[in-house]
């Protein structure tokens, strides 16, 4: 398998951030989450070396050849800031900016994922995905992606006009309560949770440190066999969680800063 290795500096940290779903549920309520995020920005680029951002920064997301979505310039604005100043973004696509295509790396310099990927850090493994689409179940969105990513459906796609399409796409998303319903509040078991047992599965014929998770939006850190842990980031939206690697993963909350202790 393919993999990124990463040499830590002294001092420095990686951060983990996933599912902000920033536009929903409209602009004004919107605003008040970008503005903490950019807070939490503010607060680890003394010491970041590398962020990675886990997937769903925009609860919608499309890029025409001369047009991208309406607002985010202050959240993007502190994305080039950060990565003016020598820190390694990685973003990752999630399933609702699945149509990032190159904004963000020729105007930014991020580097853009749209599958998982394997990386090495401080001398452990990591796999890292937005999640969706990954492990059992689930037929139902996985057909809806496949429509989503294909050529021709995005084709069709751009040939409207961006008022038109925006609206359409952003009024989708919440309707189908896409960016966090109750569902995503309650654990369901290891047995059940799709994305813990895609990662049992790969443990069985890969050696994998931590396995790091967006899209399902409850903050989560859980043992595995073979000392793995398995992690979801949770959100932006109820838990203003992240993750922070330095010699160990650490989830905590953007508030306090103090560790939490997730099921």
């Amino acid at each position: 398998m393919l993999k990124t290795i990463i040499n830590l500096e002294p001092g420095k940290k990686v951060y983990f951030a996933s599912d902000q779903h920033f536009g929903a549920p409209d602009p004004k309520e919107s605003k008040v989450r970008e503005e903490k995020f950019i807070r939490w920005m503010d607060e680890i680029k003394e010491d970041a070396q590398v962020l990675f951002l886990m997937g769903d920064l925009f609860d919608f997301w499309h890029e025409w050849k001369h047009v991208i979505p309406k607002g985010y310039v202050r959240v993007l604005g502190k994305i080039a800031e950060l990565k003016d100043r020598g820190i390694h973004i990685y973003f990752f696509v999630g399933n609702h900016d699945l149509w990032m295509k190159d904004y963000l790396e020729e105007e930014i310099g991020c580097t853009v994922f749209y599958k998982k990927q394997y990386f090495e850090m401080g001398g452990k493994e990591f796999l890292l995905a937005h999640g969706d689409g990954l492990g059992p179940g689930d037929k139902g969105y996985k057909r809806m992606k496949k429509l989503f990513t294909n050529p021709v459906a995005q084709w069709f796609f751009k040939w409207l006009h961006p008022d038109i399409a925006m609206k359409v796409a952003l009024y989708l998303s919440q309707k189908n309560k896409m960016i966090s319903g109750d569902e995503d509040k309650a654990f369901l078991g290891e047995e059940k949770e799709f994305l813990i047992i895609y990662s049992k599965e790969k443990l069985k014929t890969e050696k994998i440190d931590y396995f790091i998770y967006g899209h399902r939006h409850l903050p989560m850190v859980l043992d595995l066999e073979q000392k793995a842990k398995y992690i979801n980031l949770g959100d932006w939206i109820s838990y203003f969680t992240y993750g922070v690697f330095e010699h160990d993963f650490e989830l905590k909350t953007f508030k306090d800063g103090t560790k939490k202790n997730y099921p």
